[in-house]
């Protein structure tokens, strides 16, 4: 049964103001990370001390509460509001129980940051340095708590189709950021290429970095408290927990915890390992930079379409209609991989260009390029397993996933460890390469996994069509590359690579080129997927 016009309405506003809300912040949190850059720098002592201080909340946040809060827990909210008080009571323990779990959490956490700051970097950062990523640590693992409480508020007023606060209150935090990073220039001065010394680094200068990204989290999580007025709900600490349901969720939330535990593992090793070439070289800040730039299209593009897709497959599992299930799975691999394949040609044909925005020296630039090169080389794997992964929860199945993820982390694990042996300008570039290896092998498991589960996954469909897409890839890319040459990317002191008015004219023309020539190929070659693309834009234009 097909919703009403006014269901189907109000799910396609709710998206557009997810999505919305989604993009707006990617791009201030890619604002930001240039801004960083051009203040702080990619290379040296400062960048990657502040770097592995402010990825510990995530990492311990992960481990500890995002699994069972994210992924058992909080769905839970929607059943209590078949309770008599339509849920308020369960809505209160399970805030308290986990500010509760999330408070005790963050001042262990806090307590051992110098052991925690050792077990993520090892003997690799010399003395000056390791003091002072302890000292960002003490002001950022305080991020915890906040990041658990933005989930929580985040999540119950998601239940109560309250949609929009979610995904708008991030960009507070990069706002918030963005300032404290403007502030730190004007007080303490801009070092774009990272000179400055771990033991130049004062207190305020801590304070202002550290406390300022801090302070944007705070401020992200305590911001939804207003949102939670506005929908009548009111907290008051409830101690009684019985009734949350934490046997049942420990059983469910096992094989995702356990998964969290593995991807948390293999993260560690690629900051201990990379975390040996801080210095001149690319390191954590450069690894972290462009892991960001990989993960740009896949949250535009591969999450909006996949979770649109994971919704009906969702619906289609729980009736056993497997062979819809199949259909959608094929339809959202086809669909991403269709944009995704293009994306992925653009962003290696303009890493030289795009790393401008980041740092400034030709030498900086070839090591975040080559890096950014790297990681794209297993996007189009990583946005196929995406949607294989949410194929397999919407069948229930969170076991399976943890097994081919144990399969990738095993194959990261030895590679990352093997790339400690290349030279110290090469070790980012050959752990993004692995990662993007493992991913691919870890993408073709999970649809063997898959296909053993469904009986099919329309395989030679799927195969004809990313043929199709590589295909009409092929020239657009060498088409690419020579425009690139011209503009003088891949030489010092070139055009495209001479800041940011050449960085963004050669992306401009060489993007709108390969986007023309690619699609022009799709359209002789009638691909069907490209029909579904246009389509809707097509009739949209119609109507105006």
């Amino acid at each position: 049964m097909s919703p009403s016009p006014r269901v189907a309405s109000g799910i396609g506003r709710a998206s557009a103001v997810l999505a919305s809300g989604t993009l707006v912040s990617r791009i201030l949190g890619f604002v930001k990370v240039i801004i960083f850059a051009r203040i702080i720098g990619q290379f040296g002592a400062g960048p990657d001390a502040f770097n592995v201080a402010n990825q510990l909340p995530n990492q311990v946040y992960v481990i500890v509460a995002g699994g069972v809060l994210s992924a058992v827990l909080v769905p839970q909210i929607v059943r209590s509001a078949l309770h008599k008080d339509g849920g308020v009571g369960y809505i209160n323990k399970l805030v308290t129980l986990a500010l509760v779990i999330l408070g005790t959490t963050t001042l262990i956490a806090t307590l051992f940051a110098p052991a925690l700051t050792q077990l993520v970097v090892g003997d690799n950062f010399p003395a000056a340095q390791m003091s002072l990523a302890i000292t960002f640590a003490y002001w950022c693992l305080p991020q915890i708590f906040f990041y658990g409480l933005y989930t929580v508020l985040g999540e119950v007023l998601n239940a109560r189709k309250s949609f929009g606060p979610f995904t708008w209150v991030p960009v507070l935090n990069n706002v918030v950021a963005i300032a404290g990073l403007a502030a730190f220039s004007i007080m303490f001065g801009a070092d774009p290429t990272g000179a400055r010394s771990a033991s130049e680094y004062t207190t305020a200068m801590v304070v202002v970095l550290a406390g300022s990204a801090t302070l944007g989290v705070i401020v992200q999580a305590t911001s939804l408290l207003y949102f939670w007025k506005r929908i009548g709900l009111s907290y008051r600490p409830d101690f009684h927990w019985r009734g949350v349901g934490l046997g049942a969720a420990g059983k469910m939330a096992s094989w995702t915890f356990g998964m969290l535990l593995l991807t948390t593992f293999a993260g560690i090793i690629e900051t201990r390992v990379v975390s040996a070439a801080s210095g001149d070289d690319a390191s954590v800040s450069v690894l972290s930079t462009a892991w960001l730039v990989f993960m740009l299209p896949h949250s535009i593009i591969t999450v909006s379409i996949a979770t649109a897709y994971f919704t009906r497959m969702s619906e289609h599992a729980s009736t056993s209609k497997l062979s819809a299930v199949l259909t959608d799975a094929s339809s959202a691999v086809r669909g991403t991989s269709l944009i995704i394949v293009l994306a992925s040609a653009v962003i290696a044909i303009c890493a030289y260009p795009f790393s401008t925005f980041f740092v400034e020296p030709f030498t900086q630039i070839q090591a975040l390029g080559n890096v950014i090169i790297a990681y794209i080389v297993g996007l189009v794997a990583f946005c196929v397993l995406f949607v294989f992964q949410r194929t397999f929860y919407a069948l229930g199945d969170t076991r399976t996933p943890f097994f081919f993820t144990l399969f990738q982390v095993i194959l990261v694990t030895i590679g990352v460890i093997g790339c400690r042996f290349l030279p110290l300008e090469w070790i980012a570039f050959g752990i993004a390469l692995v990662v993007s290896v493992a991913g691919t092998a870890q993408a073709v498991l999970a649809g063997f996994l898959l296909r053993r589960k469904l009986g099919s996954i329309d395989g030679r469909r799927l195969a004809r069509s990313l043929l199709s897409y590589l295909g009409a890839a092929i020239v657009p890319t060498a088409l690419g590359l020579f425009l690139m040459v011209q503009f003088g990317a891949f030489e010092d002191g070139g055009f495209a690579v001479s800041g940011a008015f050449g960085a963004i004219v050669s992306m401009i023309t060489v993007g709108a080129v390969m986007a023309a020539l690619y699609f022009g190929t799709l359209l002789l070659l009638r691909t069907p997927e490209l029909k579904v693309v246009l389509d809707p834009m097509l009739a949209r234009i119609r109507r105006r």
